[in-house]
C-alpha cells in the first residue's frame, strides 16, 4: 500500500494512493483512525482493515486534493549524517565508525509539493535528497534481524539545510530544523511493496541532476540504524528516520550554488515516488500566538 495524508474541502485525513486515484479510508474503513500517527498506533488490526479497504473503488481524484506530509507532525525526526562514502569524501571528513545522529524538529515537516521557505537570515540554503523510514511500532533495543517488525514503510524526503547555521555550533540541529525544511512524501510505501536494498536516488535542481546514487551505498543500512537508535531510546509510531544523503550537495560544489527564490528541487527515489518543492523567500515576521 501507499499510505497518504491528504486535504480536500472536507478535512485532512488518510487514504491509499492508487496511481492518480485515492481510496478514502475515512469512508472505506470508518472505524480506523483518520490521522496517520493514531492509525499506526492502532497496530496490525488497523493495518489489516486498511488493506481490506484497498480493494474498495477509489473515490477521489489525486488532482482534487492537496497531499500533505504523510506524517503531519512526526514525534521525532532522526537524521543520519555522512552515510554515503562519496558524500563523506566530498566533505573531507573521515568515514564514521558509528552512525552520526542529529534531530530535525517536528515542525520542519511539510508536504511533498509544499514550498521550501528560504529565510532572510542566511543565503546558504542547501538540499539533501534522502530515503526516509517511518516507524510503525513502539519499540526499544530492536536487534538487526527484527528491524522489519517495526517499519511501517518508506518515503522520500529532503533534508533541507542552512549550512552556516549548521556549522557554527557543535550540533547540527539549528541548521537542520527550520520550518518547511523537511518536505516528505508523497506516500508511505509499505515494506511488502518495495525492496530497499538498491533503490536509485536522484536530486534535481531546476531539472539539472545534482545528486545520483542508490541505497546500496549506505554506510549504515536500515537494520543497523534501527538497532543503534532503539538501543538508546524508544522509537514510536510515526517517527521518521532520514537515512542520509549522497554526494552532490551545493556546499561541496564549485561556487556553492545555494538554493534561491524560484528554484525547484525534485527528489526521486525508485519505487517510492518523487517530491518537488519550489523555493520561496520567507517574508514572515514575528509570530506570537
Amino acid at each position: 500500500m501507499r499510505l497518504i495524508t491528504f486535504t480536500d474541502e472536507q478535512s485532512t485525513r488518510i487514504g491509499i494512493l492508487q496511481e492518480d486515484q485515492i481510496v478514502d479510508l475515512s469512508a472505506a474503513a470508518p472505524d480506523i483512525p483518520s490521522e496517520m500517527v493514531a492509525f499506526l498506533e492502532a497496530g496490525d488490526a488497523a493495518l489489516e482493515k486498511a488493506r481490506a479497504a484497498a480493494d474498495t473503488e477509489a473515490s477521489i481524484k489525486l488532482s482534487d486534493v492537496t497531499l500533505e506530509s504523510p506524517v503531519l507532525r512526526p514525534p521525532k525526526i532522526l537524521a543520519v549524517g555522512l552515510n554515503y562514502r562519496e558524500h563523506v569524501e566530498e566533505t573531507g571528513r573521515e568515514l564514521p565508525k558509528v552512525p552520526i545522529i542529529f534531530n530535525k524538529q517536528s515542525t520542519s515537516a511539510t508536504g511533498p509539493f509544499a514550498p521550501i521557505l528560504r529565510p532572510h537570515e542566511s543565503v546558504a540554503l542547501d538540499y539533501e535528497g534522502e530515503m526516509g523510514v517511518v516507524i510503525g511500532k513502539r519499540c526499544r533495543r530492536v536487534p538487526k534481524d527484527r528491524y522489519a517488525e517495526v517499519v511501517a514503510g518508506y518515503t522520500v524526503l529532503n533534508d533541507v539545510t542552512i549550512r552556516d547555521w549548521q556549522i557554527r555550533s557543535p550540533t547540527m540541529t539549528m541548521g537542520k530544523s527550520w520550518d518547511s525544511h523537511c518536505p516528505m512524501g508523497p506516500s508511505i510505501v509499505t515494506p511488502d511493496e518495495v525492496d530497499i536494498s538498491k533503490l536509485g536516488l536522484k536530486t534535481l535542481v531546476n531539472g539539472d541532476v545534482r545528486q545520483q546514487s542508490d541505497t546500496s551505498y549506505l554506510i549504515f543500512d536500515v537494520p543497523t540504524l534501527i538497532e543503534h537508535l532503539s538501543t538508546a531510546f524508544t522509537l514510536e509510531p510515526g517517527d521518521v528516520i532520514a537515512t542520509g544523503t549522497c554526494a552532490g550537495v551545493a556546499a561541496a560544489m564549485e561556487g556553492q550554488p545555494w538554493l534561491k527564490n524560484g528554484d525547484v528541487v525534485r527528489v526521486e527515489i525508485e519505487s517510492l515516488g518523487a517530491i518537488e518543492n519550489k523555493v520561496v523567500d520567507d517574508k514572515g515576521g514575528v509570530v506570537i500566538e
